[in-house]
C-alpha cells in the first residue's frame, strides 16, 4: 500500500511536470520578441527601414509589393519566407501559383538581404525582412507604424501544393475568406481590415475583365465600369502585358480609408472588394472604417500582428539563408 510520502513524491513529480510543460509553451511563444536583433546585430531594423526608404523613392510601386509579400507568404503554413524560394529540380516555387500572380520586386529584398549580410553575416532571417520591409513599406505609404516582433527563421521547402488551400482568390465567397483568415486567428474585423491594403496598388486587367464583359456586373457602378473598360479594353488580356487599374483612383498610393468609402459606392476593383459591403458580417465593420480613418489604422495594425506571428519558425528549425532565393548549401 502506497505511503502518504509516496503519494505526495508522486504528486510533486506531476506538478514538476506540468510546470515544466507550461515553462515550454511560454518560451515556445516567446521565441518573437520585440527588438530580438538588439544584441546580434543593433542596426538590423535601421538597415531594413533605410533600404525600404530607398527602393521607395527609386520605385514607389516597391511599399505595395512589401505588403503583398507578408500576406502570400504568412497566410501559407508559417511566416517563413517560403514564397522568396525559387524553383530547383527539387521543387517548384510558390511564386508559379496562378495566386501569386503579379507579384514582383522580389530582386529588392535581396538588396535588403545583402546590406543586412554586409553589416551581420548569416543573422538575420529572410522571414524577418519579409515582415519588417512590409511594416516600414505601410509608414511610406501614410499608413501606421506597427510594433512588429522578430525571431523567425527561414523555411527549406516550398509549399506551391498548399497554396491554393490557404491563399483566398479575388472571386472567392465572402464566408470562405473570412474562414481562410480565422484559420490563422484573424477575425471578421481584422479581415477587413487587412483587405484594407487594396487602399494601394494595382490590379491586373486578368483580374478584373470577367466583371466587365460581355457584360457588366450589376454591382459595379455604371461610370465607374466605363472608367474601367478604358483601362482593360481587352476582355481577354495578355497577362504577360502592364493592363492594369489602380485600386483607388483618387489616392492610389496614399494608405487611408477611401478604399472603404468607394466599396460603399460600389466602386470595388474586385469581387472580394464589393463582397465585404453585400455580406452582413462585414458590412458593419466596412462602415466603421469608412467613418474613421484612425480606426482603419488601429485595426489593420492588429490585424498584421497576428497574421505576421503565424506559426514561426524559431529556434533551431529552418535556417537563416545566405540568399533569400534559395536554401543554404
Amino acid at each position: 500500500m502506497a505511503t502518504n510520502n509516496q503519494h505526495f513524491s508522486h504528486f510533486s513529480t506531476f506538478i514538476c511536470l506540468i510546470l515544466a510543460l507550461l515553462l515550454n509553451i511560454h518560451y515556445a511563444k516567446s521565441d518573437l520578441q520585440l527588438n530580438y536583433y538588439s544584441e546580434s546585430c543593433p542596426t538590423a531594423e535601421e538597415i531594413i527601414k533605410e533600404q525600404v526608404i530607398k527602393l521607395y523613392h527609386k520605385h514607389e510601386n516597391t511599399a505595395a509589393s512589401w505588403i503583398r509579400n507578408i500576406f502570400h507568404d504568412c497566410m501559407v503554413k508559417s511566416c517563413d519566407a517560403s514564397i522568396l524560394l525559387d524553383t530547383t529540380k527539387e521543387q517548384k516555387s510558390e511564386k508559379t501559383s496562378q495566386r501569386n500572380f503579379g507579384m514582383r520586386n522580389f530582386k529588392y529584398i535581396e538588396t535588403i538581404k545583402e546590406a543586412l549580410e554586409n553589416e551581420c553575416p548569416n543573422t538575420v532571417s529572410c522571414a524577418d525582412i519579409v515582415v519588417l520591409s512590409a511594416r516600414d513599406g505601410v509608414v511610406m505609404l501614410g499608413g501606421p507604424h506597427i510594433e512588429m516582433k522578430t525571431g523567425r527563421r527561414d523555411s527549406k521547402d516550398s509549399y506551391l501544393a498548399e497554396v491554393e488551400n490557404f491563399i483566398p482568390n479575388h472571386n472567392d465567397s465572402m464566408s470562405l475568406v473570412l474562414s481562410r483568415f480565422k484559420s490563422v486567428g484573424v477575425d471578421a474585423q481584422g479581415t477587413v481590415a487587412l483587405l484594407g491594403a487594396h487602399s494601394v496598388g494595382r490590379v491586373h486587367c486578368v483580374n478584373i475583365v470577367h466583371r466587365l464583359y460581355p457584360t457588366v456586373d450589376p454591382t459595379l457602378d455604371p461610370d465607374y465600369a466605363n472608367y474601367l473598360k478604358t483601362r482593360c479594353p481587352d476582355p481577354q488580356p495578355d497577362p504577360n502585358v502592364m493592363e492594369f487599374a489602380r485600386n483607388d483612383r483618387e489616392t492610389p498610393m496614399v494608405w487611408d480609408n477611401l478604399y472603404y468609402k468607394n466599396i460603399l459606392s460600389n466602386k470595388g476593383l474586385l469581387i472580394v472588394d464589393q463582397q465585404l459591403v453585400s455580406d452582413p458580417t462585414t458590412y458593419p465593420f466596412v462602415e466603421k472604417f469608412a467613418a474613421d480613418n484612425a480606426n482603419f489604422h488601429a485595426q489593420f495594425g492588429k490585424a498584421l500582428i497576428i497574421l505576421s506571428e503565424n506559426s514561426p519558425l524559431t529556434g533551431d528549425q529552418g535556417e537563416i539563408r545566405k540568399v533569400c532565393s534559395h536554401v543554404n548549401k
